[in-house]
């Protein structure tokens, strides 16, 4: 194959890359904060009795309700929370009808996710065991990371966002299944994804299994809030 390509074709190919890196650029702040929260989290966790009571008490609580925990915890990280920031910051505490018609969709779309991500934990505890040693981690990250997130989660993300967007019409996802969807929709998210996540899913795994869900939906919400936080502060910056 030759190698004999103009300078335009080669910095192209790599655009989606930048474009991603642009993003966990920005989010770089919120990023570092939560990931700083989550490790407080992991090592009070090992090492301070009161830290390790007040999630053990999670921990059992995950057990009781199962599949339900992960459910309503993900409804309240990725639906209900940033609906209500939206209606706090952006309209002045009053809902409109654009808010209730945004959680018909994310309420059963974040729901699904919670039950899909308690369920690939559970395969990851079965593939590899509920041993907490590097090597464990280190391979379910790796499935996590670069099999199920590029495979699974975020193209489902995209298509599903895609297909909202477009007013869930079936139009609106023509060409999801296509390279040039992918590289332009799915590949930046994934940059972005890595760089903030590929450290909070070593501390996910580092906490036994049980407290595995808890920890992401504390991540989750933690993201929301910074995420919203940093958008308004943006917004007030240039009304001012």
């Amino acid at each position: 194959m030759s190698q004999n390509l103009s300078p335009a074709v080669a910095i192209d190919r790599f655009h989606p890359f930048r474009a991603g890196l642009r993003a966990a650029r920005a989010n770089l702040a919120p990023s570092l904060l939560i990931q700083l929260a989550m490790l407080f989290v992991v090592v009070g966790y090992y090492t301070l009795p009161a830290v390790r009571s007040v999630l053990s008490s999670v921990a059992e609580v995950k057990a009781q309700l199962g599949y339900g925990f992960s459910i309503a915890s993900s409804i309240v990280a990725g639906a209900l929370i940033p609906e209500f920031l939206t209606v706090g910051f952006y309209q002045k505490g009053r809902a409109r009808r654009k808010n209730f018609e945004n959680l018909l969709f994310t309420i059963p779309y974040w729901g699904t996710n919670g039950l899909v991500v308690d369920l690939f934990y559970h395969c990851q505890a079965y593939w590899f065991g509920t041993v907490v040693s590097v090597a464990v981690v280190a391979k379910k990250v790796v499935v996590d990371m670069f099999l199920y997130n590029p495979l699974l989660s975020t193209p489902a993300a995209a298509i599903c966002y895609q297909w909202k967007n477009g007013g869930f019409r079936a139009a609106a996802l023509r060409g999801v299944l296509s390279w040039t969807f992918y590289k332009e929709r799915i590949i930046p998210a994934l940059v972005t994804c890595w760089g903030t996540w590929i450290p909070l899913v070593i501390l996910i795994y580092a906490l036994p299994s049980l407290l595995q869900i808890p920890l992401f939906s504390m991540a989750l919400s933690l993201w929301v809030l910074l995420l919203t936080h940093v958008t308004s502060s943006h917004k007030d910056d240039a009304i001012a």
